[in-house]
C-alpha cells in the first residue's frame, strides 16, 4: 500500500459518509490513474436512482472510463471502502483494473477473498492484484453505525 492509496481511501471514506447521509449503504470508491490522480469516483446510489447496478465501484468505473475515453483501465487502481460483491468484481475484471485496494471485508457477499475470490480466479483470463483491510476499522465503523441506526 502506498501514500496515494491512503489518500484515495480517505476520499472513498468521505464518499461513503455522503452515501450514508443520503440513506444509501455507506460505500465509496475512487479510481486512480497510473500517476495516482483520481480520475473517477462514486458512492452507492441504488436507492436514489432505483438502479440495481448503482454500486460505488460501478459509478467510479464508469466515470474513470469516460475520463480516459476507454473501457480498458489496466494501469489503474480502484480503491473502495468495502470488499466488492460478485457484480462489482465482474465489472472490475471487465475494466481490466490492475489493482484493487479495499477497506472492510464482506463475509456475506465479498468476491475478493471472503465468500469468493473472483478477482484472482486462475480459470479466468484476467486477474487483479488485491489488497484488503486498508483502513478497515474506519470502513467497518461507517457500515456498523449505518445498520445500527436502521434496527
Amino acid at each position: 500500500m502506498t501514500d496515494l492509496d491512503e489518500r484515495a481511501m480517505r476520499r472513498a471514506l468521505e464518499l461513503a459518509a455522503e452515501a450514508a447521509a443520503a440513506g444509501e449503504i455507506p460505500v465509496g470508491a475512487v479510481v486512480l490513474d497510473s500517476e495516482g490522480q483520481i480520475i473517477g469516483e462514486g458512492r452507492n446510489i441504488r436507492e436514489e436512482t432505483h438502479d440495481p447496478t448503482g454500486h460505488a465501484e460501478i459509478v467510479a468505473l464508469r466515470q474513470a472510463a469516460a475520463s480516459v475515453g476507454s473501457w480498458n483501465l489496466e494501469t489503474h487502481t480502484l480503491v473502495v471502502t468495502l470488499e466488492p460483491c460478485v457484480m462489482c468484481a465482474g465489472a472490475i475484471l471487465q475494466a481490466r483494473i490492475g489493482r484493487l485496494v479495499f477497506g472492510a471485508w464482506d463475509d456475506k457477499a465479498g468476491a475478493a477473498g471472503s465468500m469468493y475470490d473472483v478477482l484472482r480466479d486462475r480459470r479466468l483470463p484476467y486477474r487483479a492484484e488485491v489488497i484488503g483491510g486498508v483502513a478497515e476499522d474506519a470502513a467497518t465503523a461507517l457500515l456498523r453505525e449505518f445498520f445500527e441506526q436502521r434496527r
